[in-house]
């Protein structure tokens, strides 16, 4: 029963920090936002390049909040979480949306996957994979149209 407990309570925790993630994401937050990763995070965003190192990621989130003209709304949906010890993985489908500076608004959901580690007690994330799908018809689009 106590493994049971723990897992219970690691879940929780780890959607706590995916909601105060969202939180800081509104707000625009940094420190807020990166508070959740690991100092060795490698993102795949949805933004070049490839691949994000913690500092490319945090300066990554430097730039793209200043193109916002307001809060940046992000609706987590069908979030599912997995514990095994002191490793978790989540995964949604993850609605982001508002006032862009100089431009239309945003509204788009994209694909995330989430891997942590729990350290020192707390559960970090140390890999997360953005990603929208695209368009196989062979005009490589981002399907950035699709809703759930």
């Amino acid at each position: 029963m106590r493994a049971q407990t723990s897992t219970v309570s690691d879940e929780a925790q780890i959607r706590e920090c995916i909601h105060s993630w969202t939180r800081a994401l509104h707000d625009r937050d940094v420190a807020g936002v990166m508070a959740h990763y690991t100092p060795d995070v490698l993102a795949f965003d949805l933004a070049p390049p490839l691949q994000h190192t913690a500092a490319q990621y945090r300066h990554g989130y430097e730039e793209w909040f200043k193109t916002w003209a307001g809060p940046i709304q992000c609706e987590v949906r069908d979030l599912e979480v997995t514990v095994g010890g002191d490793v978790a993985f989540a995964h949604s489908l993850n609605h982001l949306s508002g006032p862009r500076i100089g431009g239309e608004p945003t509204d788009v959901w994209v694909r995330a996957t989430v891997c942590f580690e729990k350290v020192n007690g707390r559960w970090l994330a140390s890999h997360e994979h953005l990603s929208v799908p695209f368009y196989m018809d062979g005009s490589v689009r981002a399907a950035v149209d699709l809703k759930p």
